[in-house]
């Protein structure tokens, strides 16, 4: 029967996008002047892990994008190219495009190819290579026999390569993506049945490729179990057929005898009615994960996991002991009864505290996405700005994570445009050029704290209470407490901007922010300082789920008083 890798497309789009988000946070504090080694290989193993994932899951156009990302990063890695800010920038337009990409997999829907197509080009142009075969995904998909390069692979994987977790056939099937492949499978090795282990491998192959790679390129495909093999690669001169003399480019031990094959020569690309069937196979699941991708995943520590096992036992184990308790009860085992019941409650409540663990996370989550923002945004606006995040580990509910990023987002965004000042203003005002946004979590009783402050300029109390008197928020002569006028700014389109940029300027966000907020039951607070900065708290709930109250009643009414 066929194995489906489509079933784990889901787990390996999600590790996908963490890989990301280690590329992309590994970029942002990579020191240009003074580059690590060891950071320059974390971004390395992301994106070869990628890419690797990418061609096992038949997701070419990808593989074939972060490829030029790897080989960037491997020269990189070697010392042959220097990591200046250009070539951050560049990968870090890579990491969008990749995240775009796919996102677009995930959720069946197309991206932009023409950003795509750009970003291939200027990567292209850094390697010194032509950037239109590597940058239209269409036009990589090897179309038959061409007239670019021979070569003859003689690929022995040792016995325990299964092992290991890699498959000989996915390398293969990279390897068909360069042109045309004949396969010629050596069965020398093979033992009878009966002598056969599931767990080995016995079989040798010699591998015959026509198409436009390169002696690194095909090398490269087999770097992962290079130890674990036996392999020679020969390339053939161009004018040459696969079957000519050899001549060698990359040896390893040699591989064993393929004179007795006992096996006609083999050709990997599907007929065409299996390729058609395979897609509207592909079709169709694709329609399911669509229909239920909404469902949504978390991940979950294994300890969180143990303890919620820990407690059903415990809880099973009471309910058994009730149950023997009611098959033969009399008033004399009325005390072990309530002992019982009162196990039960203690066992039924540390089980909740379980299961509202299990949807807890860490709000580096929800932070880990303005580094890059802030980094973009400074850039663009022309300011030197410093984040600091503290508190990262502080957890809160899934569903609160995924409805407080776009406030955040907001507020982030404010901080970098109204608060910071430009660097000629900061040294003029006798302040470091580089300015700090400071986003800090921390619990606070039933609820958990959320603090944006920077060291910027502060509100301009003066502007927002002349802009709300103009606009007639308030009367001419009425006189506000400073926080009352600061909460004039999450008044729907209210905004002291000069001029509208697409930063901010237009008076569309704040009262969202506190909608947004208000609606999950939380509330949003605003201090400022004349020249020394802002701070925005944020109080919110830990959990939408459950919530312990107290019942009070008044009269004939009944009230339950949330006890946070």
């Amino acid at each position: 029967m066929a194995f489906d890798m489509r079933q784990f497309l889901k787990t390996f789009l999600e590790e996908s996008f963490e890989g990301l988000d280690v590329m992309e946070n590994a970029l942002l504090n990579m020191d240009v002047g003074a580059v690590d080694g060891e950071t320059i290989n974390t971004i390395f193993r992301a994106a070869h892990s990628i890419k690797g994932g990418s061609g096992t899951f038949g997701l070419q156009d990808v593989a074939h994008f972060t490829h030029g990302v790897e080989t960037l990063l491997d020269e990189m890695r070697d010392g042959r190219r220097s990591v200046t800010q250009p070539m951050v920038d560049l990968l870090l337009s890579s990491v969008d495009v990749l995240r775009e990409m796919l996102a677009a997999h995930r959720d069946q829907s197309q991206y932009d190819e023409a950003k795509v197509r750009a970003v291939a080009d200027r990567i292209q142009r850094e390697l010194g290579q032509s950037g239109a075969a590597a940058s239209d995904p269409a036009a990589q998909q090897p179309a038959g026999p061409t007239a670019g390069s021979h070569f003859t692979v003689h690929f022995r994987p040792k016995p325990h390569l299964l092992k290991t977790g890699n498959e000989p056939l996915r390398m293969l099937r990279e390897l068909a993506t360069f042109g045309e492949l004949t396969t010629v499978c050596d069965i020398s090795a093979l033992p009878a049945l009966v002598d056969m282990d599931p767990e080995e491998i016995y079989l040798g192959w010699e591998l015959r490729l026509q198409g436009d790679a390169t002696a690194a390129q095909v090398k490269e495909v087999f770097e992962w179990v290079e130890d674990d093999c036996d392999l020679r690669i020969e390339e053939h001169a161009h004018s040459a057929s696969p079957n000519a003399a050899p001549a060698p480019t990359a040896n390893r031990e040699p591989a064993a005898s393929t004179e007795a094959r006992g096996q006609p020569a083999l050709h990997l690309a599907p007929p065409a009615d299996e390729r058609r069937e395979d897609e509207r196979r592909a079709a169709g699941d694709r329609r399911k994960v669509a229909l239920t991708q909404d469902a949504g995943s978390i991940r979950v520590g294994i300890d969180k996991v143990d303890a919620l096992i820990n407690m059903v036992g415990e809880l099973v184990i009471t309910q058994s002991m009730l149950n023997q308790l009611g098959e033969d009860f009399d008033m004399s085992k009325l005390v072990k009864l309530q002992e019982g019941l009162s196990q039960l409650e203690r066992n039924t409540r540390e089980l909740q505290e379980s299961v509202m663990r299990i949807r807890m996370l860490p709000i580096s989550f929800a932070f880990n996405r303005f580094p890059r923002m802030v980094h973009d945004l400074s850039t663009k606006l022309g300011k030197k700005v410093e984040l600091q995040l503290s508190g990262e580990g502080t957890e809160l509910d899934k569903t609160v994570m995924e409805k407080i990023g776009d406030p955040l987002v907001h507020l982030v965004r404010n901080s970098l445009d109204h608060g910071i000042e430009t660097p000629q203003a900061r040294l003029a005002a006798g302040k470091p050029e580089m300015g700090t946004i400071h986003l800090n979590a921390f619990h606070q009783g039933g609820n958990i704290v959320i603090e944006i402050s920077d060291d910027g300029g502060g509100l301009p109390a003066d502007k927002i209470l002349a802009k709300a008197r103009e606009r007639g928020l308030i009367g001419p002569e009425e006189a506000l407490t400073d926080e009352k006028i600061y909460d004039l700014i999450f008044q729907p389109g209210f905004s002291t901007a000069e001029q509208v940029s697409d930063v901010s300027g237009r008076g569309v966000g704040m009262d969202v922010v506190r909608r947004n907020i208000k609606d999950l039951g939380g509330s949003v607070e605003v201090q400022s300082w004349p020249g020394k900065g802002s701070k925005f708290t944020i109080r919110l709930p830990l959990t939408l789920a459950i919530l312990d109250g107290q019942l009070v009643r008044v009269g004939q009414e009944t009230y339950i008083l949330p006890l946070v």
